[in-house]
């Protein structure tokens, strides 16, 4: 273990020094190397020397000692930065530098927020909704109006903070003594004690309750979205607002669509003579049936746009489009009378569209 520095030269002072030399150097070196100022992992250690450096040095005795023995006078007064009476760095750092460890009467404080969740089906998501979702949150108890007394009561004045809900506390010091403020443990911060408890709420002045909370969801709505409704959450105290819920939807799959942003996707199955021949045939939308003309000599992977027919933008007034994707297909059998036809076709189309 590395032999102890010097008390004064760990305060950088002469030996000469007056007591409010040593005072304004410790000080000094107090807020250079308090742990709250200084990220070094060696300052919490410079610290603790200062503060024993000053412990000795700022008591006239002790200092007569050190004086004459150095740290041969230990057994005097050695004492660990532990036992100086504090809670840590941040309670002698305040009670030095004029900080006290104030609190106030309780403020209000917001409640907590909710979540809950919604499965609306594809068509819903597309044309929007108003859906019910059921939650049980925290109210001001509806008998004593949150107040947490018996109707007709009211709750006494705290005898020990006199209704302010923080007392001052004096403490001594090894630099003498500093007063704080603390919430007080009667009334834990009220000012009021309550004598009649209401016997809705057992005094809490808070019950739960359940709510059937209606959601607007608008057209346009996509999987994994959340909508926040303000104030449906559990009721804030002593005043303060409520909690949001938040609404997280699902949306399920489509028999036959699948979307893509605002776009919907379809695949439109016809037989190799359609697409041959070209034809017009119906395929489905969101609103219901609508004509499409298949061009003679389509393929398996052409695409058509329907503008204007896919999902509507969230809280805009445009839609998507639905892109329709042909998909030519071969039939698996054939009767005979339909193998000598396609026989008779192959040939009368030649080698020409016979691979090489």
């Amino acid at each position: 273990m590395p032999p102890k520095r010097d008390y004064y030269e760990t305060l950088g002072i002469p030996r000469d020094a007056t007591d409010e030399t040593i005072k304004k150097a410790f000080r000094k070196m107090a807020f250079k190397y308090h742990p709250d100022h200084n990220p070094d992992h060696n300052a919490a250690e410079k610290f603790k020397e200062c503060n024993e450096a000053y412990e000795v040095l700022s008591e006239p005795e002790k200092r007569s000692a050190y004086d004459r023995f150095g740290h041969n006078s230990e057994g005097l007064f050695g004492h660990s930065f532990e036992g100086f009476g504090f809670g840590g760095f941040g309670d002698i750092f305040d009670a030095f530098f004029g900080g006290a460890a104030t609190s106030t009467r309780r403020s209000p404080q917001p409640g907590s927020d909710l979540r809950s969740h919604l499965v609306i089906s594809f068509e819903e998501a597309a044309s929007g909704i108003e859906k019910e979702v059921v939650i049980t949150r925290i109210e001001n108890c509806a008998t004593c109006q949150g107040t947490g007394s018996k109707p007709g009561s009211q709750p006494n004045r705290c005898p020990n903070c006199n209704g302010t809900g923080q007392v001052s506390r004096v403490e001594q010091s090894i630099f003498g003594r500093f007063s704080s403020v603390a919430t007080c443990s009667q009334c834990r911060g009220e000012g009021n004690i309550i004598t009649e408890p209401c016997p809705q709420c057992k005094g809490t002045g808070r019950e739960k309750r359940k709510r059937h909370i209606m959601v607007k969801i608008p057209p346009g709505m996509a999987d994994g979205l959340q909508m926040r409704l303000n104030g449906e959450g559990n009721a804030g105290s002593r005043g303060g607002r409520s909690g949001d819920l938040y609404v997280a939807v699902s949306v399920t799959l489509h028999q036959f669509f699948r979307r893509d942003g605002n776009d919907i996707h379809y695949t439109l199955p016809l037989d190799f003579t359609q697409a041959s021949l070209g034809t017009e045939t119906e395929v489905p939308t969101l609103d219901g049936k609508t004509k499409l003309k298949v061009p003679a000599g389509s393929q398996t992977g052409t695409v058509f746009r329907l503008k204007g027919q896919g999902m509507p933008h969230l809280n805009r007034n445009r839609r998507g489009d639905e892109l329709v994707t042909l998909f030519v297909a071969v039939p698996e059998k054939l009767s005979k009378e339909q193998r000598q036809l396609l026989e008779k076709l192959a040939q009368s189309l030649g080698p020409k569209n016979m691979p090489d």
